[in-house]
């Protein structure tokens, strides 16, 4: 697997990913807020929480880490992340699975996106 920068480590075991869409105007208060009332939990015990927009074209992932909230994002070029489907409201993944699923893959069949390379933004 290729190395990469900044990415949610692989030895995580608590990373739940929410299943319904979420605005993404939504930054850490919002995101935070969701997951103590909507879900009721605590977003300060350091759990990973995944979100997707409508489209599955971005993700955001948000935890606490010691003394503030660290929030990853990642939007696709082309194509869509691969959601679990569940009846449940969250679904629960690994480190390792999470990563696979920002690599694009969809982790029940484990088949990726296709790399792309550009060479220009515009």
């Amino acid at each position: 697997m290729k190395s990469y920068t900044l990415r949610p480590g692989t030895h995580l075991t608590q990373i739940y990913v929410y299943r319904d869409p979420v605005d993404f105007r939504k930054g850490h208060r919002g995101l935070s807020t969701l997951i103590e009332h909507e879900l009721g939990h605590n977003p300060f015990s350091g759990t990973l929480y995944v979100f997707g927009n409508r489209q599955r074209s971005r993700i955001k992932c948000l935890f606490w880490e010691d003394n503030g909230f660290v929030l990853y994002y990642k939007a696709l070029a082309e194509e869509k992340f691969h959601w679990p489907h569940a009846d449940d409201e969250l679904i629960t993944l690994t480190g390792e699975q999470l990563n696979w699923l920002l690599d694009g893959y969809n982790v029940g069949l484990m088949t990726p996106h296709r790399p792309l390379q550009y060479e220009s933004v515009g």
